[in-house]
């Protein structure tokens, strides 16, 4: 059924959205609810205040200070110029999208060029803290530590997908081609940051709105009961799992929802770990958002995304048989 609808061209997809909305206007009403007490209660929180600091990193010239010591060895790793240590730390503690629009902020300043930018996308761009302990690890699981083994892996999965992707490059710390424009005074820096990044929270909640209206709309029409239970059926996933499954790969925040009760299982666990490593269809519109007006390619991100999700998943499975 999904290859199906994967196969329509976009005036199909757009008619059976349509159709489905007329159908199921109540359902679509609730997702959409459901949506926005999403965004007010966690996305808008926890990632306008590093968004603003995204922005500032650019304007004011901080993107080498902020990472510190951190710059030259994660820039040797990762075989880039040292100011990628910065969307690099503020991806691991803002949450997604702020990686990416930090890496698209120092391609427009000159500071990376687009094609190195492409190929540190999936690094940079990750969950942050704020979502792993708190949502995942006690809202979900209802465990700390579960939440700090969770973002461990996550964190250790980025390093390793950056590592592979400089297989083959020098690891030399390189220097920009093009010098950043002078820093910007505050007074200037602080409101464009501040306009820019409440613009990126409306984007992002937007997408976070839509993918939980798709949900709805999917549960409603019994294609989302249908599918989980085929696939609990041919993997042995629990249903509630198999669910949270399906509806994380649409919307992050709706799957980590689906997720509550479950047991903290290695399985469950691990599964939380590919869910919040891959991302969701959501994240990666809302990366695409964060890029706009650049040259970056996107060809990389989803597939590293997806080697993210794998690699958490079987760190996350393995340890969780000695701690829970």
């Amino acid at each position: 059924m999904l290859k199906k609808l994967a196969a329509l061209p976009a005036p199909a997809l757009a008619l059976l959205f349509l159709l489905a909305l007329l159908r199921s206007p109540q359902a679509a009403l609730e997702g959409a609810r459901q949506g926005l007490a999403v965004c007010g209660a966690r996305i808008i929180p926890a990632l306008l205040p590093f968004l603003v600091l995204s922005g500032l990193v650019g304007a004011l010239g901080l993107a080498d200070g902020l990472a510190g010591a951190l710059s030259r060895p994660l820039a040797r790793l990762f075989a880039a110029p040292g100011c990628v240590a910065a969307p690099f730390l503020l991806g691991l503690c803002g949450g997604y999208p702020v990686g990416a629009a930090s890496l698209a902020g120092l391609v427009r300043d000159g500071a990376l060029t687009a094609e190195e930018a492409g190929r540190l996308l999936p690094v940079c761009n990750n969950t942050g803290p704020a979502f792993l302990l708190g949502a995942v690890g006690l809202g979900v699981f209802g465990s700390g530590a579960a939440g700090a083994l969770l973002y461990a892996a996550h964190a250790l999965a980025a390093l390793i997908l950056g590592l592979l992707g400089s297989i083959g490059k020098s690891r030399r710390v390189q220097e920009p081609l093009t010098a950043p424009p002078a820093p910007r005074p505050l007074s200037t820096a602080l409101p464009e940051s501040v306009r820019g990044a409440v613009t990126a929270a409306l984007n992002i909640s937007g997408f976070v709105v839509f993918f939980s209206v798709l949900t709805a709309l999917a549960e409603a029409a019994g294609l989302l009961p249908q599918t989980a239970g085929a696939l609990s059926a041919c993997f042995g996933l629990e249903l509630h799992a198999a669910r949270a499954l399906l509806t994380g790969l649409l919307e992050l925040g709706g799957g980590v929802a689906a997720m509550d009760g479950l047991a903290p299982t290695p399985g469950n666990l691990a599964l939380a770990a590919f869910l919040l490593g891959f991302g969701s269809l959501s994240v990666h519109c809302q990366t695409l958002a964060a890029l706009e007006g650049t040259d970056i390619k996107t060809s990389r991100h989803f597939a590293g995304r997806l080697i993210h999700g794998v690699l958490s998943a079987g760190m996350v499975f393995f340890a969780a048989q000695f701690f829970f």
